[in-house]
């Protein structure tokens, strides 16, 4: 047997390496922040009883089951697409050796900056009469122009712009896997194909669900894309119902809700089943050979790329310059680049004030999660996830009739806090991954040395460990503040009288038909959003 000092040693590294309990208090503000977050869909399920909702009629009955049949079949449609497109560009910008890989890895990514509602608003603009797709063809004797409206154009552009959300997670797997599984298969006899659907897809199935699981509530909780387009779903219903027939919004609201949730959790059941493979990344990724077919792949590449990023900016340029060239008495034509300038601001304000309170109010659940490993706290940022998968229609809608029927805070109605609570509760899910990563860079070492010099506990957050996790708590900010900038059914619900943001301008010129103001806010709205999207996402491409 060993001697007692060192027994005492041994007993100390096992005490040290044991998980440490978290506090009590910080336990019980994760559980609050949970609570806070989960929220509107139990009042959604208390007011449904409180109403006395029939959900049963409502379920079966066929003006329910038709908008809901066509969302679940637009969300289908639109994750599979997404999930094709988004996984082959993701091979041919990382495992191919396409011409001009490193632009096509810093370009797949750029249709985020696009709303769906603004995607929809090119496309409406594009074929409509007098617009750009008619100056184009006209001259080559093609004077009828496909309709754009109904299922056929929600899909396009909903899977235009929501396919990076596949792409971005299948090209951050994809890189990361060693050479040497692709090249033991080949050394087996197998094709290239063979291998990518042997070896590389299985690697990267689990990447391509928790891609088109985003893509799939994206699609079915679109409110601005289907509703510009007349494609008729349960959003839109909800929508149209909400102050006229609360019973039918909130029993709407359920089904959506619950709908969104059914999903995550099966695709969460489906992902603990799945078998993974932990591998390490060696030396750069294995390069694949294109042969003749590296042309015809550049070919479809910017053909693809050019419908989602040239087409919409220059649809929108066009239009935006025919109004900003017109004459004044030209009705819905004319418009001025000073009347967004408040717009703008509002837009942005309203974003960065979300961010700062999003990161603030999820920072502890993150540092509970990171540095405890709590099962409280994982089961708290599950009820945050939840209010990210629930539509954004639905938390707006349940603020609006919880500020209406509380007597001590109807006066919160309309106001700009309300507009920023529904924001948070639907975003903060973003930023909670972000400071998780953030708090997970922070070496315990340091806090403790700080510690061991006299430092007390707020001295060490404040002057060690908030410093070294700026930098991923500015990334997390920047996606909820990119997020709140092109939200537009929250904004419409609650936003004060006379705050009109971006998203709301461009909303009401589609409503009056006024293409050219629409068409300048829409490329207002992609600026600002481009920006942000290149300081988050777009620079860290590079160290894929």
């Amino acid at each position: 047997m060993g001697s007692p000092a060192r027994l005492n040693s041994s007993v100390k590294v096992a005490l040290s390496s044991s998980p440490v309990r978290a506090p009590f208090g910080l336990t019980a503000v994760a559980v609050a922040i949970g609570l806070i977050f989960l929220g509107p869909f139990a009042y959604v399920v208390w007011r449904n009883v409180d109403l006395g909702t029939d959900l049963g009629s409502i379920l079966f009955d066929e003006d329910t089951l038709r908008p809901l049949s066509q969302s679940l079949r637009l969300g289908v449609a639109v994750a599979v697409s997404a999930a094709v497109i988004g996984t082959g560009l993701a091979w041919l910008t990382v495992r191919s050796d396409i011409p001009g890989r490193r632009v096509w890895r810093l370009l797949a990514p750029l249709p985020l900056v696009f709303p769906s509602f603004v995607g929809a608003t090119a496309l409406w603009a594009g074929f409509a009469s007098g617009g750009l797709m008619e100056e184009l063809l006209t001259p080559f004797g093609i004077e009828t122009l496909p309709d754009m409206r109904g299922f056929r154009g929600a899909w396009l552009v909903l899977t235009l712009f929501t396919y990076p959300y596949v792409y971005l997670p299948v090209a951050a797997r994809m890189a990361s896997l060693p050479p040497s599984l692709e090249e033991s298969a080949r050394l087996l006899g197998r094709s290239p194909l063979g291998v990518f659907r042997t070896v590389v897809l299985p690697q990267a199935s689990s990447a391509v669900w928790a891609g088109s699981l985003l893509v799939f509530l994206y699609a079915i909780s679109d409110f601005g894309a289907v509703t510009l387009l007349g494609y008729d779903t349960l959003t839109e219903q909800i929508f149209a119902d909400k102050l006229f027939d609360q019973p039918r919004a909130m029993g709407l609201s359920l089904v959506l809700g619950g709908v969104a949730l059914i999903v995550v959790i099966a695709e969460r059941s489906l992902d603990r089943r799945r078998r993974r493979v932990e591998v390490v990344r060696s030396r750069e990724s294995l390069v694949v050979p294109l042969g003749r077919w590296r042309w015809p792949a550049v070919a479809v590449v910017t053909g693809f790329l050019g419908n989602a990023l040239v087409g919409p900016v220059a649809v929108l340029g066009f239009w935006a310059w025919r109004g900003m060239t017109a004459d004044s008495a030209s009705v819905g034509l004319a418009t001025d680049m000073g009347d967004l300038v408040g717009p703008t601001l509002r837009s942005a304000g309203a974003g960065l004030i979300t961010a700062a309170i999003a990161i603030v109010v999820v920072l502890p659940l993150a540092w509970t999660i990171s540095r405890y490993r709590s099962r409280v706290a994982w089961a708290a940022n599950s009820m945050v996830v939840a209010g990210f998968a629930l539509p954004g229609v639905v938390i707006a809608l349940s603020l609006v009739f919880w500020a209406i029927d509380a007597p001590l805070i109807s006066r919160w109605y309309q106001t700009l806090p309300l507009l920023i609570i529904a924001y948070v509760l639907h975003f903060g899910a973003q930023a909670t991954r972000a400071a998780q990563v953030a708090v997970d860079a922070v070496p315990r070492r340091l806090g403790d040395a700080a510690a061991t010099l006299g430092a007390g506990r707020p001295r060490r957050f404040f002057s060690v460990e908030i410093p070294l996790m700026t930098q991923g708590l500015l990334a997390g900010a920047g996606l909820v503040m990119l997020s709140t900038m092109k939200e537009l059914p929250a904004t419409l619900l609650l936003a004060p009288i006379g705050f009109d943001t971006l998203a709301t301008e461009i909303w009401g010129a589609g409503d009056r038909g006024a293409l050219s103001q629409g068409a300048l806010a829409s490329l207002m709205l992609v600026a600002l959003s481009a920006v942000l999207t290149w300081a988050v996402v777009i620079r860290r491409i590079e160290h894929y």
